[in-house]
Formats: C-alpha cells, structure tokens, sequence
C-alpha cells in the first residue's frame, strides 16, 4: 500500500508561499508558510500533520490491540504534541508526545498500560519518527 502527499512552494523562506494536498484530496491546496508554521497564521504546518498522522496511527494501533486483549473500546482520544527545536543551527523534530484520554469498559490499568505502550512503540508512524516519543495514557471509567 503506498500513500502520498505533496506540496508546492514559490518564493524565499519567510515570503514564500506553499500548498500542501493528499492524494484522497482531504487537503487541497491547503496553505503553509513560514507565518503558519513558526507563527501563528492561518493554514497548516508540516508539523501539525506529522501531530494529526501520528495521533490516527497511534488510536488506531491501540484499538487493535485492545481487541486482541480481548477489548473494545468506548471512546479513544488522542492529542500529539510534535516538538520543532532549533538544534545544530539547523530544525528537528525532537519529540511527539500523546496524551490519550480512554474510556475502556472491562480494561484493568495494568493490560491499558501495557497495551498502550506496546501500540505507542509500534504504530507505523512511531517506527517511521526518529524523535523521543512519549505517552500520557489516562483511563477514565
């Protein structure tokens, strides 16, 4: 299975102008800049969809191995914070963090951990961020 993305640029750094689109045409054109992406300007940014790709990746994981634990769950909420620090002179994403808010009925806080820990470490985006990734998982009954 192959997905894509891409994007278009014209201008400098900070006076350009870009569109980011996918290919299921969910985005289209969607504006990013230099405003949007170390301000606070309307549009997108690339790390605000890294969030929002690792966040889908990471519930969906989870929900998988809920179910092989024997699990369904009534409510996954999931935020990624992707962090962009200034580090060598140059930009990286240095960490994502979840915080995951799950209403689980039957799930003790020892199988929740466990699975959520597991589906932190091996949801495709985790393995694809080389970034320190970290989980606040909490169980709400």
């Amino acid at each position: 299975m192959k997905r894509n993305g891409s994007a278009v640029w014209s201008g400098g750094i900070k006076d350009g102008k870009g569109a980011i689109s996918t290919g299921s045409g969910v985005l289209k054109d969607t504006q990013y800049g230099f405003n949007t992406r170390f301000e606070d300007g309307p549009g997108t940014n690339p790390e605000e969809l890294i969030g929002a790709a690792h966040a889908g990746c990471f519930t969906m994981a989870l929900s998988g191995k809920l179910e092989q634990a024997g699990l369904k769950a009534q409510e996954l909420r999931t935020t990624a914070t992707v962090s962009l620090d200034k580090v060598d002179g140059g930009f990286s994403i240095t960490a994502v963090h979840l915080d995951l808010v799950a209403k689980i009925p039957g799930a003790s806080q020892e199988t929740f951990d466990k699975v959520a820990k597991d589906a932190k470490e091996n949801c495709p985006v985790s393995k694809v961020l080389n970034a320190t990734i970290t989980l606040d998982a909490r169980l709400e009954s």
